[in-house]
């Protein structure tokens, strides 16, 4: 009988060794259940590893090659340290465990926790350790978002990168400092707009000046930093967008005020972002070194303001 081995290291786990390639929790993982494996007389058709993953991801790239090997019938068996580390989402337990592991012809095996699909009477075990995991994940979310939302009123920077012109202090990844680079560039934006050109023409005027956008610019410091033009021709990371020149304008960072809590997640199992209403974000002045004086910045908001008013009366005009 062929059994699979799933693995997996939480981000909330703390014991990784920095030297290896996979945490000493992994490899820990990986020789209990082929001790067990072994012991046993099953076959291994393959280990499966997820790290840094939540047990509430349903994304995780070896659980899905898994489940889709499984639903194939490639083995038999999955063997697991606990449940936990296949999952800790109560619905996702009621649909492979209850449900579809037992069409699919596949036992599923809890090494430490005794969870074994075979055992009728383990059913309501099953489901009670899916509860508490749940009800683990939530308190543990509910933590850590008070623990953020202290951080964030005490006027630390909680993002995962610095906005365009900073950076994370190397010595504290919670303060920003001036990225002299990047600043440069802010400085001219705000520098054109003010002596009169406008958000299409310093697009343009940056462009044609060959400026990495902030994307590329983050990119090319070797941050791991996500951008859309990924996979698009080199020329694209130089072209500046309207959107880009806008959101630099309109953000107050440059001033030294720091305004955080403007997205928050639906809920601990979702990754869905809602935007918060202004009076809940949290505005803090002065945590860091500004880039644009209060009284430039206020002319932009100024300008922009008196843009905006004159472009509507020309629309009603018509």
């Amino acid at each position: 009988m062929k059994a699979a081995i799933y693995c997996r290291l939480s981000v909330e786990d703390e014991d990784k060794d920095i030297t290896k390639s996979t945490s000493e929790s992994i490899l820990n993982q990986q020789m209990l259940l082929t001790d067990y494996m072994n012991a046993h007389h099953y076959e291994l058709y393959a280990i499966y590893v997820d790290e840094d993953y939540s047990g509430l991801d349903r994304d995780r790239p070896a659980f899905k090659r898994m489940i889709e090997d499984a639903k194939c019938g490639r083995f038999q068996v999955i063997l697991c340290k606990t449940q936990s580390r296949f999952t800790r989402d109560m619905e996702l337990v009621e649909r492979y465990l209850h449900n579809l592991f037992p069409l699919w012809g596949i036992r599923f095996i809890g090494v430490v926790d005794g969870v074994d699909t075979d055992e009728r009477r383990n059913k309501k075990a099953r489901q009670i350790n899916g509860l508490i995991n749940e009800w683990y994940c939530e308190d543990l979310s509910d933590n850590i978002r008070a623990v953020l939302h202290k951080k964030m009123e005490n006027g630390q920077f909680i993002g995962s990168f610095a906005c365009y012109g900073y950076k994370k202090n190397p010595h504290d990844r919670h303060q920003l400092i001036v990225d002299d680079d990047a600043a440069a560039i802010v400085r001219r934006i705000y520098s054109l707009y003010l002596s009169g050109y406008g958000i299409s023409a310093i697009a343009r005027h940056l462009t044609e000046c060959r400026i990495p956008t902030p994307t590329a610019y983050k990119r090319s410091q070797g941050l791991l930093f996500r951008a859309p033009y990924t996979d698009k021709p080199q020329e694209k990371k130089h072209v500046w967008s309207l959107n880009t020149i806008k959101r630099i304008l309109k953000n107050p960072t440059y001033t030294g005020c720091l305004v955080q809590g403007k997205e928050q997640k639906i809920s601990y199992k979702s990754k869905k972002m809602i935007h918060m209403p202004k009076e809940r974000w949290i505005v803090i002045p002065d945590t860091h070194e500004a880039i644009i004086s209060k009284e430039d910045f206020a002319a932009v908001q100024e300008k922009m303001k008196n843009r905006r008013k004159s472009m509507h009366r020309s629309d009603g005009a018509s």
